[in-house]
């Protein structure tokens, strides 16, 4: 960029898409607006009616900045500070996973077996008890806040720099009233009282060191390693939380795990083994692969 041309915003966006492009980025476009709409602090549509104003140059230094930073790899939604996602607007840090669309399935699988399980409950059984795993930025827990009224949530994470991300969207979203929070190693964060749980989401560490290699430099070098990796290639979170859930769980409540195609076929192998578990099919994500692993106990 040099300082003798006119750097109207349709310019910068179209400089910037390209620039972006070079540097690996799949959706240039989009992240070029995104960036210059956070730092014109204006919603990415009022770029559209803009693209011959000339932003300050205050607004072009921040900007330069961002587009530096994400050509490094650093992925958009931490240069902004916040992420959507099943229609919520979240916070986020690199203390915490970046909202996937992948995990929307688990909230869209949570309600649905929550309102089926109401149709079957007399009213004297009291509000049913939900606790997210592994809460990161508490956005699973507070997307299925939004749609139940009558439920009992806790969030736990070993993390304490996440939790408070955490608690920002609890705050944020107004539901800090509603959902207790607790640090520690999965089950064992809760207190000792919290059992005849009646669901239990989480989506747990599940990439094998061997794979964390190939992923994307974005999510290799930025996002919490302790919130990706896991041992037993991808395995062992996800068999510790089912097997505290075991003593944790009511009769018949049930655990949903997402986790990778490459984890699913052993995972499953490994419920319909152990004894109490009973398998539901498992749910695919919108590319076709196993996602969403789902147990009920009996």
């Amino acid at each position: 960029m040099t300082t003798t041309e006119v750097w109207t915003i349709g310019r910068l966006l179209q400089w910037t898409t390209d620039f972006l492009k070079k540097s690996g980025s799949d959706s240039a476009r989009l992240e070029a607006e995104i960036l210059l709409a956070h730092a014109k602090s204006c919603p990415r549509i009022q770029l559209y009616t803009s693209f011959n104003d000339e932003p300050t140059e205050a607004e072009r230094a921040t900007f330069r900045e961002m587009v530096k930073r994400r050509a490094e790899g650093t992925p958009v939604a931490y240069l902004v500070g916040h992420k959507e996602f099943y229609s919520i607007d979240f916070i986020v840090s690199p203390d915490c996973l970046i909202p996937r669309p992948e995990t929307e399935h688990l909230v869209v699988a949570a309600l649905d077996w929550i309102r089926n399980r109401e149709k079957s409950r007399s009213l004297s059984a009291g509000p049913q008890k939900i606790v997210d795993v592994g809460t990161g930025s508490g956005c699973v827990a507070i997307s299925l806040a939004k749609h139940l009224s009558d439920v009992t949530m806790f969030v736990c994470d070993l993390s304490p720099s996440a939790l408070q991300i955490a608690n920002a969207n609890l705050k944020k979203h107004e539901l800090a009233d509603r959902i207790s929070m607790f640090e520690g190693d999965l089950l064992n964060a809760l207190p000792a009282d919290v059992k005849s749980i009646d669901l239990i989401v989480s989506n747990p560490p599940y990439i094998s060191e061997s794979e964390l290699a190939g992923l994307a430099k974005d999510v290799r070098n930025f996002e919490p390693k302790m919130a990706l990796v896991c041992e037993d290639d991808g395995m062992a979170t996800s068999v510790r939380l089912l097997e505290q859930a075991e003593s944790r769980l009511a009769n018949d409540g049930a655990i949903m795990l997402e986790s990778s195609p490459m984890v699913i076929p052993r995972l499953e192998a490994w419920i319909q083994a152990r004894p109490g578990w009973s398998m539901k099919p498992t749910i695919k994500d919108l590319s076709g692969h196993p996602r969403i692993v789902i147990a009920e106990r009996t």
